[in-house]
C-alpha cells in the first residue's frame, strides 16, 4: 500500500462531534473542466467516545438497495442517539453510480477490484487510495453494502471470511448475525484481495461484505432488510440504544449459515448462446445437476448445452440476463457451514 498522500480533500472534520454532511473531492481533470473534481458525498455523525463505523454503498453504479439505505440513515440519525462515530459514503463511486454501471465511465476501472489504490492514479484508483489510506484507518468496523448488479441477483445475504484470529472470526461472525439477512455466507471468492473489506480486514478492522439482490432493480424486501441491516449493526455495536431485532421479529425466517468453500460453488457458462434456467433462488441442487441449458437459437437444429453444478447445496445468486458468453457466471451454489462450537 503506498504511503503518498491522498489528493482527495474535504472540509470534514472526523474529530469533530456533531453531524457533518459535505463532499469528498477527487481530483478529476477532463476535456470540459480542466480542475475538475468529482464530488462524493459523505456524512459523519459523531458524539462523545465510541467505536466507529465506516459503511460504503455503490462502490459499483448498478446496486441500489445499499446506497438507498445508508442515505435514509445519514438523513435521519441525530447525533444525540449515537455514542461514538459513524462514517457514512452512500454513493463512493459517483461517475458509476450516475451511468448506472458497474466499471466508471471515467476510467473504465471496477473501483472493487483496484484496493488498496495508488495516490497518483486514475480517479477510481484515487478513491481507492483514500478509502484504504484514511477511512479505513479512523474505523473499528467497515461495511461494503453491494448488491449483484446487472448481471447477478441474490438472496440477500451478509458476507465474511475465514479468520486466522478465532476472536475476530468470532466478533464478525457475530455481527453478520446480527445484521439479520437471510444468509450468512462463508466466503471464498474468486479475485478478492483487492475487495475493499479484504484491505479492512488486512488492516485489522471487523469487516463485512452484503449482497442485497441484484438484477439492477431495488425489490421492496431486499431494500428493508438492508435497512434493518445497518439499524441492528448500529445496535450490535452500541452506536445507538435498543436491542437488535432478529429476523424472526419481522416474520422472516431465522439466518442460515452457509459457505462458499471453493470455486466449485461458481456455475460459468462455456459457450455463447441464451440461458434458459431450471433452477430457482433457494433451490436445492445436487451435484451433477443441470442448473440450466444454453441455446442457440440462430442453429436450432443444435441441441442445447447443460450448465451443470459441481456441488450439491442451495442456489443463493444467479444470472438474471439470458444471453450468456463463455466465462459468465450463471449461478452460485452455496452449503450450509458447520455450527461453530
Amino acid at each position: 500500500m503506498t504511503d503518498a498522500p491522498s489528493r482527495i480533500a474535504t472540509d470534514i472534520d472526523f474529530d469533530r462531534d456533531g453531524k457533518q454532511a459535505s463532499f469528498l473531492r477527487a481530483p478529476s481533470s477532463t476535456n470540459r473542466s480542466a480542475y475538475g473534481a468529482v464530488p462524493i458525498p459523505i456524512t459523519v455523525i459523531k458524539n462523545g467516545r465510541g467505536p466507529t463505523l465506516l459503511m460504503t454503498g455503490a462502490v459499483h453504479g448498478d446496486e441500489y438497495e445499499g446506497p438507498i439505505a445508508l442515505a435514509k440513515l445519514a438523513r435521519s440519525l441525530q447525533p444525540d442517539a449515537v455514542s461514538g462515530r459513524l462514517i457514512l459514503l452512500p454513493a463512493l463511486n459517483p461517475p458509476a453510480l450516475l451511468a448506472g454501471a458497474r466499471l466508471s465511465p471515467v476510467d473504465g476501472l471496477n473501483l472493487n477490484r483496484v484496493f488498496p489504490g495508488t495516490a497518483d492514479g486514475s480517479l477510481t484508483s484515487t478513491i481507492a487510495h483514500y478509502v484504504s489510506t484514511v477511512l479505513i484507518p479512523l474505523a473499528d468496523i467497515v461495511v461494503d453494502l453491494h448488491s449483484g448488479g446487472a448481471t447477478l441477483d441474490y438472496i440477500p445475504c451478509v458476507l465474511l471470511r475465514e479468520q486466522a484470529d478465532p476472536a475476530r472470526m468470532r466478533a464478525t461472525l457475530a455481527a453478520v448475525m446480527a445484521f439479520g439477512a437471510p444468509i450468512a455466507l462463508v466466503a471464498r471468492e474468486p479475485d478478492d484481495t483487492v475487495y475493499l473489506d479484504t484491505v479492512a480486514e488486512r488492516l485489522g478492522k471487523i469487516a463485512l461484505l452484503a449482497e442485497l439482490g441484484g438484477a439492477a432493480t431495488v425489490d421492496k424486501g431486499n431494500l428493508a432488510i438492508a435497512e434493518l441491516g445497518v439499524q441492528n449493526l448500529l445496535r450490535h455495536f452500541g452506536l445507538v440504544a435498543g436491542a437488535v431485532v432478529p429476523p424472526a421479529g419481522v416474520g422472516r425466517a431465522a439466518t442460515r449459515l452457509m459457505q462458499t468453500p471453493d470455486a466449485a460453488c461458481y456455475a460459468t457458462a462455456m459457450e455463447d448462446g441464451t440461458y434458459e434456467p431450471f433452477v430457482a433462488l433457494g433451490d436445492a441442487v445436487a451435484a451433477g445437476q443441470a442448473l440450466g441449458q444454453i441455446h442457440f437459437l440462430q442453429r436450432h437444429d443444435r441441441a442445447p448445452v447443460a450448465v451443470v453444478s459441481r456441488r450439491s447445496g442451495r442456489l443463493i445468486c444467479r444470472r438474471p440476463l439470458a444471453r450468456v458468453e463463455p466465462g459468465d457466471c450463471v449461478g452460485i451454489v452455496a452449503c450450509d457451514y458447520p455450527t461453530p462450537g
